[in-house]
């Protein structure tokens, strides 16, 4: 019994079948971007099945399809189309807490015939897999006729359909929420600029680790004392510390270390990043230009330091293995220089957000890709020159600016260190645009004007912190944010005097005498009006 009408898709080109494909991709690995009480799916293992006695594969996946192909499927399920098939065993898992179990399922796509086939699993008594026939459903392509195609979604046994709530929503969403949208995926599939989201951790360690330190900190929001929101800043630094600490933890089995990473925060911010990954056993401390009053609830075992950063030979971290930059504004670009000129084995994690070069705001170079990929191309092209085999990531956090950049391993034998500064200093000289328009080599910029490449004369005199250091700085007349952060708009004003500056411009608008006549619409009578 077929569910609900098939989606008509009609598209020019070629879109089909190739976008299908691509959509039913997009449900078997992101099932979330359409279920939201799922978290993700944990591909267990993959690769291409047979039917009849020769049937191959690997492991698990064998045992399951060894399963799965002991008959033919229920009607009205297309029949196996094909001899060879690619099938997939995915955990589904839930969102939230207390947490659901999660749940097993074989994917079977087969291409000859347009399915994609999805088998339920439950464990026995003897700890095998057997197929919950109750929830098989198939998702099929037919071709209709010149570039129509329908997308449809059949059951076999609607009737005995069981709903969770999560993993296996009731049959009408299906209907409703997921055919439309597998329907617009087909057509709409287009290379996205970045990468899936959490491509370089396993989905299924993240989501316990996340929900872990999401219960343990969740009082934080309560007692937020900032202006900004508590629950964006909490639950993206919760998300971060999750990321960061499971990206540690596979380092450490990667590389057999005992002792947990050391890290610095450059530009900390809140501090909450710092106060998370020191409560979860990592040594550290954050830096910041700015103190917040957050930092006095953390207590003394959080580090966090008042401090103007510098990029230069007073600011290298050599024993330390982790620097961060979580939204770390103008020392974005330096992160990577300051990682690869601490020591040898120095990593660094940044978040990219505000856009900035050595020298101030970063000014865009070309049209054709979006501001924000291109300046994530320039702090990864910055990794490169300073030796690293850079990562990229997208983090599941609050934020439209969710691309990290990691750099965990170099490129070059220490042996070569000398070739690769003198490079990154070419590079940085290179880069530096004030030259193009004639300033002297001491330039710097002033972060509270908000245009690009205004550079402050030769002979201007340097803030008194970089006064005494200006021998080891890279970049002579770097300035770091303002210790107290400048309001722009009237919310410090007076609030009488606001109210009174208001009343009289209002005042004068109402009071205005000069009329000015025009005919209406239909060219009849004289309509005036005040211009004021």
């Amino acid at each position: 019994k077929a569910m609900a009408a098939p989606v008509l898709v009609r598209v020019g080109g070629s879109s089909l079948p190739g976008g299908f494909w691509a959509a039913a991709r997009v449900w078997l690995e992101r099932p979330q971007v359409a279920n939201r009480r799922l978290c993700g799916a944990a591909v267990e293992a993959e690769g291409p099945v047979a039917l009849g006695e020769g049937a191959a594969g690997a492991g698990r996946l064998l045992l399951v399809w060894r399963e799965a192909a002991r008959g033919p499927l229920p009607p009205p399920l297309r029949p196996w189309g094909s001899a060879e098939l690619h099938a997939l065993l995915r955990e589904l898992l839930p969102r939230g807490r207390p947490r659901a179990a999660p749940a097993r399922e074989l994917a079977v796509q087969d291409v000859y015939n347009g399915t994609v086939t999805f088998l339920p699993l439950e464990e026995n008594s003897e700890g095998k897999y057997c197929i919950k026939k109750s929830n098989i459903y198939q998702i099929q392509l037919t071709h209709v006729k010149d570039e129509e195609w329908s997308v449809s979604i059949v059951a076999p046994f609607p009737e005995d359909w069981f709903s969770d709530g999560i993993a296996y929503p009731k049959l009408a969403w299906l209907e409703n929420e997921l055919l439309p949208k597998l329907a617009k995926w087909s057509v709409e599939q287009k290379p996205s600029e970045f990468k899936n989201t959490l491509s370089l951790l396993s989905v299924a360690k993240y989501s316990k680790v996340y929900q872990d330190l999401k219960e343990k900190y969740r009082e934080m929001v309560k007692v937020w004392p900032e202006v900004t929101d508590p629950e964006k800043f909490v639950y993206e630094d919760v998300a971060i510390a999750a990321y960061l600490l499971i990206l540690w933890e596979e380092e450490r089995k990667e590389k057999e270390l005992t002792k947990k990473q050391s890290f610095v925060d450059l530009g900390c911010g809140n501090g909450l990043l710092v106060h998370i990954l020191n409560n979860e056993g990592h040594s550290g401390r954050g830096l910041d230009v700015r103190r917040r009053k957050i930092w006095d609830m953390y207590g003394p075992e959080t580090r966090l330091e008042e401090s103007v950063i510098m990029p230069g030979d007073s600011h290298l971290f050599p024993d330390t293995d982790w620097l961060i930059g979580n939204h770390s504004d103008e020392l974005t670009p330096w992160i990577p220089v300051i990682a690869a000129r601490s020591s040898n084995s120095c990593r660094y994690f940044v978040l990219p957000c505000c856009f900035f070069d050595f020298h101030g705001k970063y000014s865009r170079r070309q049209s054709k890709k979006t501001q924000y990929r291109e300046y994530l191309d320039f702090v990864t092209q910055v990794g490169f020159v300073c030796g690293f085999h850079v990562e990229e990531d997208c983090l599941r956090i609050p934020s439209t600016k969710r691309v990290c950049l990691i750099g965990k391993n170099r490129t070059y034998p220490p042996s070569e260190w000398a070739v690769i500064d003198k490079q990154i200093t070419q590079y940085i000289n290179d880069h530096r645009t004030c030259a193009d328009i004639g300033c002297d080599r001491r330039v710097g910029f002033n972060l509270n004007d908000h245009s690009d490449g205004v550079c402050r004369e030769a002979g201007s005199e340097l803030p008194e912190n970089e006064a005494d250091t200006a021998g080891t700085i890279w970049m002579p007349g770097f300035q770091p944010r303002e210790k107290l952060e400048q309001i722009r708009n009237c919310a410090s004003l007076p609030r009488d005097f606001v109210d009174d500056v208001v009343l009289k411009v209002a005042n004068l608008l109402l009071n205005a005498t000069p009329q000015k006549s025009c005919p209406n619409m239909h060219g009849g009578n004289m309509n005036s009006w005040n211009q004021g």
